[in-house]
């Protein structure tokens, strides 16, 4: 018997990977968190599955309950969360009381919030001279934060940050990240990315709060905050340049081919 942690992605049924859906085929027993899962993910199985238990009403015990009872009865359990549960998914707990229980588990990921965002505002991340970094980070409110991790310390990096659970105090939010990026910094709040009712704002740090406002965002907003949302200056990628050799083009134009072997060695051209 095992229990499967599946990312359900942002909430677009087809964003689930082919092993999610798989797995949710497979198993007899399904507990899912369904203020953030859309039911369609199970729409195969909803005549054959033994149980599909939305979790969003009941606490760690039930949930353990649930599991512990198909461990007994050996049936595979399918747990479903949003996203990729190991991020904000809340299955450290889980997983520590099935080590404790002897139960086997496996996580399988999911497609992040950050990720379906930014491909619906047709962004990268990351740019070439901007940004090579981004920080997934939530805003602080009732979970203890380490002190090296409270948004300013993080703001002070430059990077691109991609901000959970924060939209209700995204007036703190941006008081704490001018000084960082500027009040001219680009910013998008996505709203239920991916869902039928999905929503989104764009801005600066000087106006985002009147926006988000102004379209009522309460919950379930991601925070994307970050030059890269914004500016046309940036370097193409070495990636894809002709000028410049790599393991699989060893080939420059305008010069001698190099072997694989001295690209690897002196990749600069140095000896």
């Amino acid at each position: 018997m095992t229990v499967y942690f599946i990312g359900a992605g942002p909430g677009d049924p087809e964003l689930i990977t082919v092993k999610g859906q798989k797995l949710i085929n497979h198993c007899p027993i399904i507990l899912y968190a369904g203020s953030l899962v859309p039911r369609e993910i199970f729409s195969a199985v909803e005549n054959s599955a033994e149980r599909i238990i939305d979790t969003a009403s009941i606490d760690l015990g039930q949930i353990m309950a649930h599991i512990e009872d198909a461990h007994k009865d050996g049936k595979d359990v399918a747990r479903v969360h949003s996203g990729d549960p190991s991020l904000y998914g809340a299955i450290g707990e889980q997983i520590r009381r099935l080590d404790e229980l002897n139960i086997d588990f496996e996580i399988i990921p999911g497609v992040t919030a950050a990720s379906a965002s930014a491909a619906w505002l047709g962004k990268e991340l990351t740019l070439s001279g901007v940004s090579q970094t981004v920080i997934m980070t939530r805003y602080e409110g009732k979970t203890p934060f380490p002190e090296g991790e409270r948004l300013p310390a993080l703001a002070a990096s430059g990077a691109t940050l991609a901000i959970h659970l924060g939209i209700t105090r995204i007036h703190k939010v941006v008081e704490e990240l001018i000084p960082h990026y500027g009040e001219d910094c680009p910013v998008a709040v996505c709203y239920r990315t991916s869902w039928p009712d999905q929503d989104k704002v764009t801005g600066t740090l000087k106006d985002i709060v009147a926006k988000v406002r102004a379209k009522k965002f309460t919950r379930t907003s991601l925070i994307l905050v970050g030059h890269v949302l914004g500016t046309e200056e940036f370097r193409d990628s070495y990636l894809y340049d002709e000028s410049k050799a790599h393991v699989y083009r060893p080939k420059v134009k305008g010069t001698k081919a190099r072997s694989v072997d001295t690209a690897l060695a002196h990749p600069t051209g140095k000896s």
